[in-house]
């Protein structure tokens, strides 16, 4: 017998707000004006989208200091266009690498893929909004 057979399944949606500071993205078209923020902001986000890919293809191939490092550019990039939680926890990534703690590593990496995938999602939202 493989198990108890079970009649309810419940499924935890995961559901996190993302927050990201305005202000950061006004410094920008303060510095550079409309079209170099812009140019600023999308060549960020085409950027942390294929790092956040190759983050998590580095952890699934087991190339661990790899995924170190790409989680790391993670930081700097999200940081440059005011991106404070998908900046946070991709630095929480990297000392849970660190650390050696392959299932805080996993949980947390999991956690990076949810808040990366809605941060972009989000300032791809409000940039269709200002222009």
């Amino acid at each position: 017998m493989w198990g108890e057979i079970v009649e309810h399944l419940t499924l935890l949606k995961q559901n996190e707000a993302v927050h990201f500071d305005p202000e950061r993205l006004k410094e920008l078209y303060v510095q550079l004006g409309e079209a170099g923020a812009e140019d600023v902001v999308c060549r960020a986000l085409e950027e942390l989208a294929v790092r956040l890919s190759h983050t998590e293809r580095c952890y699934r191939e087991g190339r661990l200091p790899d995924m170190r490092k790409s989680a790391r550019s993670l930081c700097a990039i999200a940081d440059q266009i005011g991106m404070a939680m998908f900046s946070r926890v991709a630095r929480d990534v990297t000392r849970c690498a660190d650390s050696g703690d392959r299932v805080a590593l996993a949980v947390t990496l999991a956690r990076l893929l949810r808040i990366g995938e809605r941060s972009l999602s989000e300032i791809w939202d409000l940039q269709d909004m200002s222009v």
